[in-house]
């Protein structure tokens, strides 16, 4: 009876291990594996975009240049794949980072498609410029062409938690995000964001073939529905994700093409994320939520955002 019971256990054993490497394979390599012929890759990218993944209380995978980088590569580099959809919902990140990612979209030599889901605002529109073609849903809300940068003042935090500063420099603008700006410094600060707005209104024209006084019209910072960007020449389908894919088909000559999900995130990056999330609840639960708060931001630096 003991064997049999043995028996038993190791065949549910063996059978949930099987079951739990499937679903790791899945999560690495897509829903596409053992499929032959003309293929449509599906890449989705959600979330703030950033340099590299950004964690806090509540930790996240960013979308970030390598994280692209990688999944543009692996549609590069099979030879089945004759088109590419990229699946956005970002609200914009950092500045750089949003000009990497648009690189890359740029260098890949297969058509791509992006379809815009609720949100592509600011960076997200960025990145999407440079497609051959963009979908958006007429509820979409997208365009937020401008730069936009924001600095914290702590002063009352570190008063509350009993905290004094002092400083020491060598450079006259040094200490300028320490503190409040002077006028001189909000003008050097300006200039700087004005450089970047010009940047990508610059991208803009060029991923969408308009003229750079006609962007700069539309460049105020404000949201358009996908409808009302179709009517500005931001987007050029009204649709939703099957007719994306169906654009795509269509710019690479696919007549019946196998369409390859590849996943956001792998498993072990789910992991990760969810050991952190759990890591920075365990620390609010012993330091207190202030402490957790001032942990967060004292190292945030300044930054502008697309």
């Amino acid at each position: 009876m003991k064997k049999r019971t043995k028996i038993i256990i190791g065949v549910v054993v063996g059978i949930a291990l099987l079951f739990y490497l499937a679903v790791v394979a899945i999560l690495l390599f897509g829903t596409g594996i053992g499929l032959s012929g003309d293929k449509v890759a599906v890449i989705s990218l959600s979330g703030s975009i950033a340099s590299e993944g950004e964690e806090g209380l509540m930790a996240s995978v960013a979308i970030t240049p390598d994280f692209v980088r990688e999944q543009l590569d692996r549609a590069k580099n099979d030879s089945a794949v004759k088109a590419i959809v990229i699946k956005i919902n970002s609200p914009g990140g950092a500045v750089a980072a949003s000009q990497e990612i648009a690189q890359e979209i740029k260098r890949m030599e297969k058509p791509i498609v992006v379809f815009m889901g609720d949100m592509v605002a600011s960076g997200g529109y960025y990145i999407s410029a440079p497609a051959d073609k963009i979908v958006a849903k007429k509820g979409t809300l997208t365009g937020s062409i401008g730069v936009i940068s924001q600095f914290m003042d702590l002063s009352g935090l570190y008063e509350k938690l009993g905290i004094k500063t002092q400083t020491i420099k060598s450079g006259k603008h040094k200490d300028m995000f320490s503190r409040e700006l002077t006028e001189e410094e909000q003008k050097l600060w300006q200039t700087l964001s004005d450089e970047l707005y010009g940047q990508f209104i610059e991208e803009v024209a060029e991923g969408r073939n308009l003229d750079v006084e006609e962007v700069k019209k539309l460049a105020t910072g404000e949201l358009f529905s996908g409808m009302q960007a179709k009517k500005l020449g931001l987007v050029d389908v009204l649709g939703n994700y099957q007719d994306a894919v169906d654009e795509a088909a269509k710019l690479a000559g696919i007549e019946e093409p196998i369409v390859e999900e590849y996943p956001e995130r792998t498993f072990f990056e789910s992991i990760f994320s969810l050991s952190s999330y759990v890591n920075n609840l365990v620390k609010a639960k012993f330091f207190g939520s202030d402490y957790m708060i001032l942990e967060s931001l004292k190292d945030l630096p300044p930054i502008l955002k697309y």
